[in-house]
């Protein structure tokens, strides 16, 4: 086994952390007896030797002993080995002449021909996949569909087994398998995809097996998304419906290897854990690629997923609510009633659904708020001021205050979703949380939506700040503490927040300084204690001290002598792009009384950063009022950058009839059924609410465009 090894100059080829030497340990830790040393050695390969999918001279040199080791029955786990395979092999260049456009000397030669020729070598050695597809360990038979139809260079001889093997094949999964895999051929090579089109279209109605029905109707769907049926709804959701009552819920599996400390082994229990007690997990795949088939049939996939948000299988309303945060992450729509069922979800038995409805919901924002009365009852009911119950009763076992507070409950995703709806209940449940232990810092940036009832949150705000360290972790731990205390207006706790300003050390010393000085800007006079420390910090070399600490001043004692100066030396020639940026919209939110700064903001709006042109045009509507000058920069920027747009928006529903000339991009914007920020394969916790945020605002603009609400 793994003849010649030994004659490979190892050490002269490299990996993602340098010399490869140790590549030849890592190919016998995957032949090894011991399930613990494979899975390290699997590991160290997609860790190392295949890093975050990249092809170095060392996987290339691994490619003939990785097939050797597959072709062996004496080996264990060949199947992870296929899918390692699979994933080095199948990367695909973007385009055939990729490697011909590239020069020898471009930096993204060496890569791409990497690709290739692994690609080349494994599709040289893929005949021994055709054998794996009959092989005695079902691991095995299930992975090898996949590296047939993604390396073998003769796809119409491989659809002919894949369909042969799926009239012998009896185990379930590996049948899925094989169905995904004729999918995968039919995308890959357009002329094999009309007949096998149709074939899937036979077997979604002629199988017995309703998951094999499930998988064949998905798979056509992916195939030929312009010709879904219109009944897809109600035949995907009775198939569900035979899934559930047919499939048979597994024994528990006893383990049958060591638990490991590696990303593969964590990743492995991972989805055991999530497989555990569920007849059917597979179900939640093949309803992913229905929903990526289905796109932007919004009303559709809505409908898929409130049927399985009323389904008995409590898998199936897990999944659904997986499901549908992808859809709501990318597409807009009514979802009121999906809010709601998912809602309903936080008082099942099992946590894993309690889990996975808090986690979507935290995301919502204001979206959330069908679901308030489940997040209240999941909270606790009577959880007014002084009812003494609500959060936890620390007094109990397990309690709150016995656990350490809401970071240790387990409820406090559900908290954090409360108060982002913006429902004020959740201010005296935040308030038993400050009594009680450490809380989320996501839970304190969200009391700027609670309204004016959060100022009773001031004094236990004080005290948690009056007890930070003033230490290297300050600005981690008094950051959310002061935009929290901003954002109740706790103008009693002045003492607490020029502690902070005053003694942070120099370790991230101006993010401590900025985020106290935006703190005593929203105490305005209250903080005019404050007004030498502002005084002396409009003299900092960082312009976001020193913009913060002109605003600070500004609010403090509305004397703009000393306050426009020290903004304008930031939108000087030579400045930079941030810079610039946090001294216009210092002077925008002053607004008409920084008037005289209108000539300094102006050369802004040629800038070629686009955020400069922005804060800058937007300064000058809101100290000038010149429309004329500033909304075709901010038009422009609308088209240019769409993460500009809820900027621009807010903008315009300022500028009202004077931004008429606007109707129709705040228009197009409003019919648009995607999200202006939805990014495929990536999402940030506030990407729904900006989106939300921006259609609220263009609904503003409008109707003071007087062309009435939207």
């Amino acid at each position: 086994m793994l003849t010649g090894i030994e004659e490979v100059d190892w050490a002269s080829l490299g990996h993602a952390y340098g010399p490869a030497d140790d590549v030849p340990e890592l190919l016998r830790g995957l032949a090894s007896a011991d399930p613990a040393e494979r899975e390290t050695a699997l590991d160290g390969m997609y860790g190392a030797v295949h890093h975050q999918g990249d092809v170095y001279d060392s996987t290339l040199a691994c490619i003939p002993f990785l097939l050797e080791l597959v072709a062996d029955p004496a080996v264990q786990d060949r199947g992870c080995i296929v899918e390692l395979l699979t994933s080095i092999g199948g990367i695909e260049l973007d385009d055939d002449d990729e490697l011909d456009e590239l020069g020898a000397d471009d930096e993204e030669f060496i890569p791409a021909a990497n690709y290739a020729m692994a690609a080349a070598a494994i599709a040289a050695g893929a005949d021994v996949f055709l054998g794996l597809v009959s092989d005695r360990d079902p691991e095995v038979r299930l992975t090898a569909p996949c590296a047939l139809a993604s390396l073998h260079p003769e796809p119409a001889r491989v659809l002919t087994l894949l369909r042969e093997r799926l009239t012998v094949e009896r185990d379930t999964e590996v049948r899925l398998a094989l169905v995904a895999a004729v999918g995968r051929i039919a995308l890959r090579h357009a002329s094999l995809r009309t007949e096998t089109v149709d074939w899937l279209g036979w077997l979604a109605r002629a199988a017995q097996d309703p998951g094999l029905r499930l998988a064949a109707l998905a798979q056509r769907a992916r195939c030929a998304p312009g010709d879904i049926p219109d009944d897809v709804v109600p035949r995907v959701t009775g198939l569900l419906e035979e899934i559930r009552t047919t499939a048979h819920r597994p024994e528990p599996a006893t383990p049958e290897r060591p638990a490991t400390s590696t990303l593969i082994g964590q990743f492995r229990e991972l989805l055991e854990e999530h497989a555990a007690g569920r007849p059917a997990p597979w179900t939640e795949e093949l309803l992913r690629t229905l929903h990526t088939a289905l796109d932007d049939r919004v009303d559709d996939r809505i409908a898929l997923i409130l049927a399985q948000l009323r389904s008995p299988d409590w898998g199936q309303r897990s999944d659904a609510i997986w499901l549908c945060g992808g859809l709501i992450r990318i597409w807009r729509g009514r979802y009121e009633e999906v809010v709601r069922l998912v809602g309903a979800q936080l008082q099942d038995p099992e946590p894993r659904l309690r889990e996975a409805a808090a986690s979507f919901l935290e995301r919502l924002f204001e979206l959330g708020a069908p679901a308030a009365d489940a997040l209240v009852a999941r909270l606790g009911s009577g959880a007014g001021p002084g009812s003494g119950r609500g959060f936890g009763d620390s007094r109990r076992p397990g309690g709150a205050g016995a656990r350490g507070g809401v970071g240790r409950s387990g409820r406090d995703g559900a908290l954090l979703a409360l108060a982002r709806a913006g429902d004020t209940r959740a201010v005296p449940l935040l308030a038993r949380a400050l009594e009680e232990g450490e809380v989320r810092r996501e839970l304190l940036y969200a009391t700027d939506g609670l309204g004016p009832s959060a100022a009773m949150l001031a004094p236990l705000l004080r005290r948690r700040l009056s007890e930070v360290e003033l230490d290297e972790r300050l600005h981690d731990r008094a950051a959310p503490l002061l935009f929290a205390l901003g954002a109740v207006r706790g103008g009693q706790a002045l003492p607490e927040v020029l502690r902070v300003l005053r003694g942070a050390p120099p370790n991230r010393r101006d993010g401590v300084r900025e985020a106290a000085l935006r703190t005593l800007a929203a105490f305005g006079p209250a903080a005019r204690e404050a007004v030498p420390d502002m005084r002396r910090l409009m003299a900092s070399e960082s312009a976001a001290v020193a913009t913060a600490a002109a605003r600070a001043l500004w609010a403090a004692e509305g004397d703009l002598a000393e306050v426009l100066p020290a903004l304008e030396r930031w939108l000087r020639p030579g400045v930079s792009g941030a810079d610039r940026c946090a001294a216009a919209q210092a002077l925008g939110e002053i607004g008409p009384a920084a008037a005289a700064a209108a000539p300094a903001l102006r050369p802004g709006l040629a800038s070629r950063d686009l955020w400069v042109r922005v804060r800058s045009a937007a300064a000058l509507w809101r100290v000038s009022g010149d429309t004329a000058a500033a909304l075709p920069v901010l038009l422009a920027a609308w088209e240019e950058n769409r993460h500009a747009r809820v900027d621009v928006a807010e903008c315009l529903a300022e500028m009202g009839p004077a931004a008429a000339s606007a109707q129709l991009v705040v228009l197009t914007e409003l019919t648009r059924r995607r999200r202006h920020n939805a990014r495929e394969g990536a999402s940030g916790s506030h990407d729904v609410h900006l989106d939300e945020k921006l259609l609220t605002l263009c609904r503003a603009a409008l109707a003071r465009m007087e062309l009435g609400v939207f």
